[in-house]
């Protein structure tokens, strides 16, 4: 009686501290298997593009494009961009600096209007645009840093493209759908702040108590279990000598 006493409240109680973030649990395990992460990145809303071939012939030497851009590359990458040619300078110290491969000096403005076209040219579907902002600061939900264009789709979902000012290209892909599919994934992981902590101590010690009570759910089974049974048993012998 005394096993079964202890189980009995160590379940209760246990289970009523961490009842809540079981249900978070099992509803974000839900959310998480239901949509289709490509729905989540909003896959289904990136254009085909097949980026055209990047002829280097008529194109200035790295190390002129160096001379001009004034950086002194640990390294270097040329690609192409909706924008034209560009190189990646990345220094020994500080933030990589893209230049024109075929000036060496930054790409100029972006404007509202490039930046939706851009975006437009990149998004698969018939919505029409429905903003264009210029962010000096990359927004949380992104996962970069420094100023981004965000352009917003009137659809279903409400898209938005994030492009870089520079280059123009789209570098993230954010809708209703990704940011519903965020907030249980907070919640299942516990970190409400960005999501992206899920060895915290808080997660283990949760853990570690819903462990506790299905430990105790099944001590409390396997007791309750053996007393019907010989309470089962009694009885037919009772029955068969009546």
């Amino acid at each position: 009686m005394k096993i079964l006493n202890l189980s009995t409240q160590l379940h209760k109680w246990i289970a009523l501290v961490v009842g809540l973030q079981v249900l978070f649990w099992v509803g974000g395990g839900l959310v998480m298997t239901a949509i289709p992460i490509e729905t989540v990145r909003s896959e289904h809303r990136a254009a085909e593009s097949r980026p055209a071939p990047l002829d280097t012939g008529g194109l200035p030497a790295l190390g002129e494009i160096v001379r001009r851009a004034g950086v002194a590359p640990v390294q270097a990458e040329l690609r192409s961009t909706p924008r034209g040619p560009a190189w990646i300078l990345k220094p020994a110290e500080g933030e990589s600096v893209t230049v024109s491969a075929l000036t060496g000096q930054p790409f100029g403005p972006l404007s509202a209007a490039e930046a939706s076209a851009l975006a437009t040219s990149a998004y698969r579907g018939e919505a029409r645009v429905s903003g264009v902002a210029f962010l000096e600061t990359a927004p949380e939900e992104t996962g970069r840093s420094g100023p981004l264009w965000r352009v917003d789709f009137a659809d279903g979902e409400r898209t938005s493209f994030y492009l870089l000012p520079a280059t123009g290209e789209v570098v993230t892909r954010r809708s209703g759908v990704w940011r519903f599919y965020d907030f249980f994934w907070r919640l299942h992981v516990m970190d409400w702040n960005d999501g992206e902590d899920f060895n915290h101590p808080l997660i283990i010690i949760t853990t570690a108590l819903t462990l506790s009570v299905v430990i105790t759910g099944i001590i409390l089974l396997w007791i309750r279990l053996a007393r019907d049974l010989k309470a089962f048993r009694a009885a037919r012998r009772a029955g068969r000598r009546d």
